[in-house]
């Protein structure tokens, strides 16, 4: 299943040139992450307490084809294409709305790991369960 969402590209995420800094294309993509969990109800920060997770980007590789500039929608689309015991590893596009061109790609791997502890834990199976329904 893909999720979609939107972005509007402010005065803030652009460089010098009036284009998207690199850089926030990852922060763009980790908000699509973050508002696709809450899509199933989890919120980060209650995830941290209980049942004490956190998930961290353990790697990335981005592929930077188009620039975005200042006022754009862009739609950030994120699927999972490989769900581990303590890991999700995503693909994620940004387009931009008006044309559908595609801006930047991106494989994403994300850890699974205990809060306390900042070693690798196992996806709860509640999570798992409804990851693995949206196929």
């Amino acid at each position: 299943m893909e999720f979609v969402w939107p972005i509007r590209v402010y005065y803030e995420d652009t460089d010098a040139g009036g284009v998207v800094f690199y850089a926030n294309y990852l922060r763009f993509m980790e908000r699509a992450r973050t508002e696709w969990l809450r899509s199933f109800g989890f919120e980060q920060d209650a995830l941290m307490e209980d049942p004490g997770i956190v998930f961290a980007v353990r790697r990335t590789e981005v592929d930077y084809l188009m620039p975005a500039r200042f006022n754009e929608l862009l739609s950030v689309r994120s699927r999972v294409v490989e769900l581990g015991g303590a890991s999700l590893t995503f693909e994620q596009q940004i387009a931009r709305d008006s044309d559908q061109q595609l801006l930047c790609k991106g494989v994403i791997k994300v850890a699974c790991l205990n809060n306390s502890t900042m070693r690798p834990a196992r996806i709860p199976a509640d999570m798992r369960n409804q990851f693995m329904t949206t196929d």
